[in-house]
Protein backbone atom coordinates (compact mmCIF):
# COMPACT_ATOMS: atom_id res chain seq x y z
CA UNK A 1 0.00 0.00 0.00
CA UNK A 2 1.29 3.57 -0.93
CA UNK A 3 1.26 6.39 1.33
CA UNK A 4 -0.99 8.11 -0.92
CA UNK A 5 -3.66 5.16 -0.54
CA UNK A 6 -3.32 4.80 3.00
CA UNK A 7 -6.94 6.08 4.80
CA UNK A 8 -4.64 8.44 7.99
CA UNK A 9 -8.68 9.47 8.75
CA UNK A 10 -9.70 5.51 9.91
CA UNK A 11 -6.44 4.94 12.05
CA UNK A 12 -8.14 5.36 15.04
CA UNK A 13 -11.43 3.97 13.70
CA UNK A 14 -12.43 0.66 15.68
CA UNK A 15 -16.13 -0.29 14.01
CA UNK A 16 -16.42 -3.30 13.78
CA UNK A 17 -14.26 -4.55 16.53
CA UNK A 18 -14.97 -6.47 19.95
CA UNK A 19 -13.47 -5.21 22.93
CA UNK A 20 -13.07 -6.82 26.08
CA UNK A 21 -12.14 -4.71 29.22
CA UNK A 22 -11.63 -6.18 31.98
CA UNK A 23 -12.28 -3.98 35.72
CA UNK A 24 -14.42 -1.98 33.34
CA UNK A 25 -16.81 -1.33 36.74
CA UNK A 26 -15.11 1.75 37.61
CA UNK A 27 -11.33 3.93 37.72
CA UNK A 28 -9.56 3.35 34.63
CA UNK A 29 -11.19 0.15 32.92
CA UNK A 30 -14.83 2.45 32.75
CA UNK A 31 -12.76 5.35 31.02
CA UNK A 32 -11.42 2.49 28.78
CA UNK A 33 -14.36 1.40 28.12
CA UNK A 34 -15.73 4.78 27.30
CA UNK A 35 -12.89 5.50 25.23
CA UNK A 36 -13.13 2.07 22.90
CA UNK A 37 -16.92 3.01 22.64
CA UNK A 38 -16.36 6.59 21.44
CA UNK A 39 -14.50 4.99 18.22
CA UNK A 40 -16.60 2.68 17.51
CA UNK A 41 -15.71 -1.04 19.33
CA UNK A 42 -18.79 -2.84 20.61
CA UNK A 43 -17.02 -3.06 24.45
CA UNK A 44 -18.02 -6.06 26.59
CA UNK A 45 -17.47 -4.30 30.12
CA UNK A 46 -16.20 -7.50 32.19
CA UNK A 47 -15.98 -7.05 36.38
CA UNK A 48 -15.93 -8.63 39.07
CA UNK A 49 -18.60 -6.93 40.49
CA UNK A 50 -21.12 -7.43 37.38
CA UNK A 51 -23.56 -4.37 39.15
CA UNK A 52 -20.43 -1.99 38.48
CA UNK A 53 -19.87 -3.65 35.04
CA UNK A 54 -23.57 -3.17 33.94
CA UNK A 55 -23.88 0.31 34.89
CA UNK A 56 -20.50 1.23 32.69
CA UNK A 57 -22.29 -0.67 29.58
CA UNK A 58 -25.16 0.79 30.47
CA UNK A 59 -23.62 4.59 30.18
CA UNK A 60 -22.41 3.82 27.11
CA UNK A 61 -25.27 2.63 25.19
CA UNK A 62 -26.33 0.38 23.03
CA UNK A 63 -23.46 -2.00 21.05
CA UNK A 64 -22.12 -2.57 25.46
CA UNK A 65 -22.56 -5.58 27.23
CA UNK A 66 -21.66 -6.59 30.81
CA UNK A 67 -20.07 -9.79 31.70
CA UNK A 68 -18.95 -10.99 35.57
CA UNK A 69 -15.21 -12.14 35.44
CA UNK A 70 -13.66 -13.16 38.00
CA UNK A 71 -9.52 -13.41 36.79
CA UNK A 72 -8.33 -15.56 39.83
CA UNK A 73 -10.38 -18.58 38.34
CA UNK A 74 -9.19 -20.18 35.19
CA UNK A 75 -11.84 -22.52 34.69
CA UNK A 76 -14.46 -19.21 35.42
CA UNK A 77 -12.31 -17.62 32.80
CA UNK A 78 -12.69 -19.55 30.22
CA UNK A 79 -16.66 -20.48 30.89
CA UNK A 80 -17.34 -16.14 30.75
CA UNK A 81 -15.63 -15.79 27.35
CA UNK A 82 -17.74 -18.84 25.98
CA UNK A 83 -20.94 -16.45 26.59
CA UNK A 84 -19.05 -13.17 24.57
CA UNK A 85 -17.86 -12.66 20.46
CA UNK A 86 -14.41 -13.24 20.48
CA UNK A 87 -12.80 -10.18 21.29
CA UNK A 88 -10.45 -8.20 18.94
CA UNK A 89 -9.03 -6.23 21.93
CA UNK A 90 -8.37 -7.25 25.73
CA UNK A 91 -7.69 -4.62 28.25
CA UNK A 92 -6.80 -5.42 31.44
CA UNK A 93 -6.82 -3.13 34.37
CA UNK A 94 -7.54 -4.55 37.97
CA UNK A 95 -4.89 -4.62 40.71
CA UNK A 96 -4.50 -4.66 44.13
CA UNK A 97 -1.70 -3.11 46.27
CA UNK A 98 -0.71 -3.74 50.02
CA UNK A 99 1.39 -0.71 51.44
CA UNK A 100 3.77 -2.80 53.95
CA UNK A 101 7.17 -2.70 54.26
CA UNK A 102 8.39 -6.14 52.88
CA UNK A 103 9.39 -7.75 55.99
CA UNK A 104 5.68 -7.19 57.10
CA UNK A 105 4.05 -8.95 54.51
CA UNK A 106 2.84 -12.01 55.43
CA UNK A 107 2.33 -14.92 53.29
CA UNK A 108 -1.45 -14.63 52.81
CA UNK A 109 -0.77 -10.79 51.46
CA UNK A 110 1.75 -11.55 49.28
CA UNK A 111 -0.61 -14.48 47.79
CA UNK A 112 -3.15 -12.16 47.50
CA UNK A 113 -1.46 -9.33 45.40
CA UNK A 114 0.21 -11.57 43.29
CA UNK A 115 -2.62 -14.17 42.85
CA UNK A 116 -4.25 -11.22 41.47
CA UNK A 117 -2.08 -8.86 39.51
CA UNK A 118 0.37 -11.17 38.12
CA UNK A 119 -1.16 -14.74 37.78
CA UNK A 120 -4.80 -13.21 37.12
CA UNK A 121 -3.68 -11.71 34.43
CA UNK A 122 -1.75 -14.24 33.17
CA UNK A 123 -5.02 -16.51 33.00
CA UNK A 124 -6.55 -13.75 31.43
CA UNK A 125 -4.21 -12.82 28.81
CA UNK A 126 -3.75 -16.66 27.88
CA UNK A 127 -7.53 -17.52 27.14
CA UNK A 128 -7.64 -14.38 25.04
CA UNK A 129 -4.73 -14.83 23.32
CA UNK A 130 -5.07 -18.36 22.34
CA UNK A 131 -8.55 -17.26 20.64
CA UNK A 132 -6.61 -14.04 19.24
CA UNK A 133 -3.74 -16.57 18.15
CA UNK A 134 -6.47 -19.02 16.40
CA UNK A 135 -7.95 -15.91 14.22
CA UNK A 136 -4.90 -14.62 13.16
CA UNK A 137 -5.69 -11.19 14.74
CA UNK A 138 -6.25 -9.86 17.47
CA UNK A 139 -4.31 -6.50 20.31
CA UNK A 140 -3.49 -7.26 23.93
CA UNK A 141 -3.38 -4.01 26.53
CA UNK A 142 -2.02 -4.88 30.06
CA UNK A 143 -1.83 -2.14 32.89
CA UNK A 144 1.30 -1.86 34.20
CA UNK A 145 2.54 0.89 36.56
CA UNK A 146 5.58 3.40 36.40
CA UNK A 147 6.07 0.81 39.95
CA UNK A 148 7.21 -1.73 37.26
CA UNK A 149 10.32 1.00 36.67
CA UNK A 150 11.18 2.69 39.61
CA UNK A 151 10.00 1.79 43.58
CA UNK A 152 9.66 3.14 46.68
CA UNK A 153 9.06 1.53 50.33
CA UNK A 154 5.90 -0.39 50.86
CA UNK A 155 5.52 -1.17 47.24
CA UNK A 156 7.76 -3.84 46.98
CA UNK A 157 5.77 -6.91 45.87
CA UNK A 158 3.08 -4.97 43.94
CA UNK A 159 6.42 -3.46 42.12
CA UNK A 160 7.11 -7.11 41.42
CA UNK A 161 3.59 -7.76 40.00
CA UNK A 162 3.98 -5.03 37.29
CA UNK A 163 8.03 -5.55 36.71
CA UNK A 164 6.92 -9.09 36.02
CA UNK A 165 3.86 -8.29 34.19
CA UNK A 166 6.14 -6.68 31.82
CA UNK A 167 8.62 -8.81 31.17
CA UNK A 168 5.55 -11.85 30.58
CA UNK A 169 3.92 -9.96 28.16
CA UNK A 170 6.95 -8.65 25.71
CA UNK A 171 7.91 -12.84 25.50
CA UNK A 172 4.09 -13.16 24.62
CA UNK A 173 4.27 -10.11 22.07
CA UNK A 174 7.62 -12.05 20.94
CA UNK A 175 5.82 -15.61 20.45
CA UNK A 176 2.63 -14.13 19.01
CA UNK A 177 3.95 -11.72 16.57
CA UNK A 178 3.45 -13.90 13.59
CA UNK A 179 0.03 -14.83 14.30
CA UNK A 180 -0.77 -11.49 13.97
CA UNK A 181 -1.72 -10.88 17.73
CA UNK A 182 0.09 -7.40 19.21
CA UNK A 183 0.81 -7.53 22.68
CA UNK A 184 1.93 -4.16 24.55
CA UNK A 185 1.84 -2.26 28.61
CA UNK A 186 0.11 0.94 29.48
CA UNK A 187 2.41 2.01 32.70
CA UNK A 188 0.49 4.84 34.09
CA UNK A 189 2.04 7.43 36.89
CA UNK A 190 -0.54 8.27 39.75
CA UNK A 191 -4.31 8.21 39.06
CA UNK A 192 -7.31 9.35 41.09
CA UNK A 193 -8.82 6.23 41.38
CA UNK A 194 -10.15 3.92 43.93
CA UNK A 195 -6.84 2.02 44.46
CA UNK A 196 -5.03 5.19 45.54
CA UNK A 197 -7.70 6.36 48.05
CA UNK A 198 -4.96 6.07 50.58
CA UNK A 199 -2.79 8.95 49.02
CA UNK A 200 -5.75 11.32 48.19
CA UNK A 201 -6.54 11.25 51.53
CA UNK A 202 -3.28 12.05 52.88
CA UNK A 203 -2.58 15.63 51.62
CA UNK A 204 1.26 15.54 52.19
CA UNK A 205 1.49 12.59 50.28
CA UNK A 206 -1.01 13.13 47.32
CA UNK A 207 1.13 16.66 47.22
CA UNK A 208 3.99 15.08 47.07
CA UNK A 209 3.33 13.16 44.28
CA UNK A 210 1.96 15.44 42.37
CA UNK A 211 5.25 17.68 42.36
CA UNK A 212 7.14 14.47 41.53
CA UNK A 213 5.77 14.89 37.90
CA UNK A 214 6.82 16.83 35.45
CA UNK A 215 3.19 18.22 35.16
CA UNK A 216 2.94 18.92 39.02
CA UNK A 217 -0.18 17.08 39.11
CA UNK A 218 -1.93 13.59 39.17
CA UNK A 219 -4.17 12.48 36.31
CA UNK A 220 -7.26 11.75 36.38
CA UNK A 221 -8.56 7.86 34.72
CA UNK A 222 -9.72 9.08 31.58
CA UNK A 223 -6.44 10.14 30.12
CA UNK A 224 -5.14 6.65 30.07
CA UNK A 225 -7.74 6.14 27.27
CA UNK A 226 -5.64 7.69 24.67
CA UNK A 227 -3.33 4.96 25.16
CA UNK A 228 -5.65 2.29 25.19
CA UNK A 229 -7.74 3.57 21.91
CA UNK A 230 -3.94 4.18 20.08
CA UNK A 231 -2.99 0.43 21.27
CA UNK A 232 -6.01 -0.98 19.95
CA UNK A 233 -6.57 0.57 16.84
CA UNK A 234 -4.49 0.66 13.26
CA UNK A 235 -2.09 3.62 14.43
CA UNK A 236 -0.52 1.61 16.42
CA UNK A 237 -0.37 -1.58 13.68
CA UNK A 238 3.52 -1.76 14.03
CA UNK A 239 3.97 -2.11 17.91
CA UNK A 240 4.17 -4.42 20.25
CA UNK A 241 6.37 -5.79 22.90
CA UNK A 242 6.09 -1.55 24.09
CA UNK A 243 5.40 -0.52 27.48
CA UNK A 244 3.54 3.20 27.07
CA UNK A 245 4.29 5.26 29.91
CA UNK A 246 1.40 7.15 30.90
CA UNK A 247 3.08 9.19 33.80
CA UNK A 248 3.64 12.89 33.08
CA UNK A 249 7.27 12.41 33.11
CA UNK A 250 7.87 10.53 36.48
CA UNK A 251 9.97 8.11 34.95
CA UNK A 252 11.93 10.80 32.80
CA UNK A 253 13.41 12.91 35.58
CA UNK A 254 15.83 12.76 38.58
CA UNK A 255 13.92 13.22 41.84
CA UNK A 256 12.38 15.78 43.36
CA UNK A 257 14.45 19.26 43.75
CA UNK A 258 14.88 21.58 40.46
CA UNK A 259 19.00 22.77 40.52
CA UNK A 260 19.48 26.90 40.34
CA UNK A 261 20.15 27.15 36.74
Amino acid sequence: MTTQAFDYRRMFDLTGRVALVVGAGGGIGEACAHGLAAHGARVICADLNLPAAQRVAQDIGPGADALALDMRDSAAIAAALRDVPPPDVLVSTPSINVRKPLLEISDDEFDRVVGLNLRGTFMLVRHVARVMAERGRGSIIVFSSIRGEVVEPGQGVYAATKAGLRQMCRALASELGTRGVRVNLVAPGVVETPLTAQIRNHPDWYRAYAEKNALKRWAQPHEMAGAVVYLASDASSYVTGAVLYVDAGWTAQDGRFTPPL
